[in-house]
């Protein structure tokens, strides 16, 4: 054995979104020390903070909310987990949200109380929201800001719990692993690598936002938790469904515009000032989303410019947090130049109904995995639920192993090259986001793939080389980058079927028709 310093934990939380919020107080309630590991500088450096929408409940109808999943996902959500996601939605809200962190979701009423659900979040004053793919209103939020209101009074809550220990601003570089079980991680709290061993490891590192110039993600969403877990050898699934968000801010900037917007009535406009939508879905402006980003993107290439138009509602009264947003932009109208954005990815780490990944000892949470609840394409609202639920049951679970931490061999990094040039993190991070956003964004050409491929494959090998005399956390999220973005082109060159968010077209793209008035994905 080395003689690095070394930490130990009885379960180890690598991200600090909901889901990894959630997974510790999963572990912590049944009894195990929990550690909670992240690169975030709390709170907005977690996707969950970035949230708009809300969270979905069932509302007391888990068939209903299990059609609209399915539905949304063109029939190729996995039905054991959504079955897992309908029937633990309400009782998870309630227990966590509504019980032990008391978030205030917005009400019809004046002066609802905490109180007032008795019986469960289905009797509740709360005011749903209805957003696109949903059949009815059944979405809690505060405002448009719900993310934020849900993590930081749940980080808070973290802080005092008295089996909880949260260390912020240090990344997970490597998962530790020993004939086929995994102990921890390698973190960066040293030059030299600072070992973490813990008898069970939660990843929940979020998406790969970082992966395309324009996001919804935080810039640190690189894929950590996806690459560290295909390199030690778990599987992965579904890594060509990215989903990309219809309404974005357009401008150099952008952020996100709530589909909840569309849920009270905003419509889609193109430059001619024509509303498009029922054109292209039956469902207009509240079709599921790869419909609506695919119509908004063919719109603004053939009229130059999609709007959103907020006249149809209160938008300065009902969305106050939004509106404030646009106009520290200087959108004083009420139509909000929009494009399509980066905002999730659907597959990832592979698990089963309690987070557990093909690796031994090691579970994912949250959009870093693949439960299978979101198939092709997600439905609205349903991220922040899946992070809780999937995140309480890894918890659980993961507590209820054996949890004493095993002392392995840690590799011991070298930092023996001061030449690194300065950009060479950034100029390379530019070149893969220019390869993602041209090849593997909302349709796909076989050819550009294969393109793609070859280019991230070299880009890969340049990082690798750097990698193995410098240890640096820019390096090792282009690293974590760059295999990710391998995952996804290799995934998308297998599949040549368009469903959902992965979407195929012929010799270039925008060469195929959109579709017209019809089902999600004709």
């Amino acid at each position: 054995m080395s003689d690095q310093e070394y930490e130990t934990a009885d379960v180890l939380v690598v991200g600090s979104g909901i889901a990894g919020c959630a997974a510790a107080l999963g572990a912590a309630r049944d009894g195990a020390d929990v550690l909670v590991l992240t690169k975030a500088e709390r709170p907005d450096g977690a996707s969950t903070d970035w949230a708009q929408g809300g969270i979905t409940t069932t509302r007391g109808d888990p068939e209903s909310l299990k059609r609209d999943i399915l539905a949304a996902s063109d029939g190729t959500a996995d039905l054991d987990a959504v079955d897992v996601l309908v029937e633990d939605a309400d009782e998870a809200v309630e227990d966590v949200l509504v019980d032990t962190l008391e978030i205030g979701f917005d009400s019809v009423g004046e002066g609802a109380t905490d109180d007032s659900h008795d019986g469960g979040v289905v009797t509740t004053d709360f005011d749903y929201a209805r957003e696109a793919a949903h059949s009815e209103p059944r979405i809690l939020h505060v405002d448009a800001s719900t993310g934020t209101h849900i993590l930081r009074p749940f980080l808070h809550y973290l802080d005092s719990h008295d089996r909880v220990e949260i260390w912020e601003d240090t990344a997970a570089l490597e998962l530790l692993t020993h004939e086929g079980r995994v102990h921890g991680v390698l973190s960066d709290e040293a030059p030299q690598g600072h070992p973490i061993y813990a008898g069970t490891t939660i990843l929940a590192t979020g998406g790969v936002g970082a992966l395309y110039t324009r996001s919804t993600n935080p810039e640190d969403a690189t894929g950590d938790g996806i690459a560290m877990a295909a390199l030690a050898g778990a599987a992965v699934e579904d890594m060509e469904y990215v989903q990309f968000h219809p309404t974005a801010y357009a401008g150099e900037e952008p952020f996100l515009l709530s589909e909840a917007l569309r849920g009270e009535g905003a419509l889609l406009r193109n430059a001619d000032g024509e509303r498009f939508m029922p054109d292209y879905h039956e469902d207009a402006e509240l079709a599921p989303r790869d419909v609506v980003a695919r119509a908004v993107d063919r719109e603004r290439e053939r009229t130059g410019e999609v709007v959103l138009d907020v006249s149809p509602l209160e938008f300065e009264a009902e969305f106050p947090d939004l509106a404030a947003k646009c106009r520290d932009q200087g959108i004083d109208g009420e139509e909000i130049p929009v494009a399509p954005c980066e905002h999730f990815l659907c597959g990832g780490i592979d698990v089963d109904e309690d987070g557990r990944t093909s690796l031994d000892r090691l579970y994912a949470v949250g959009e870093c995995s693949r439960t299978g609840v979101h198939g092709a394409n997600r439905l609205a609202s349903t991220s922040l639920l899946e992070g809780l639920v999937w995140g309480l049951r890894a918890g659980s679970d993961a507590a209820n192993r054996d949890t004493d931490p095993e002392i392995v061999e840690a590799p011991e990094l070298r930092n023996s090259d001061p030449d690194l040039p300065e950009r060479f993190a950034t100029e390379k991070a530019i070149r893969l986001k220019r390869t993602m956003d041209e090849s593997l964004g909302l349709e796909r050409v076989p050819d550009e793939v294969a393109r793609a491929s070859g280019v991230l494959r070299r880009l890969k090998g340049e990082v690798d080389a750097y990698i193995r005399t410098r240890t640096a956390r820019d390096l090792y999220e282009l690293r974590n980058a760059s295999v990710t973005a391998l995952l996804i082109a290799r995934a998308a060159s297998e599949n040549d079927e368009s469903k959902g968010c992965h979407y195929v077209v012929g010799e270039k793209r925008g060469d195929t028709e959109p579709p017209k008035t019809g089902p999600a994905n004709d």
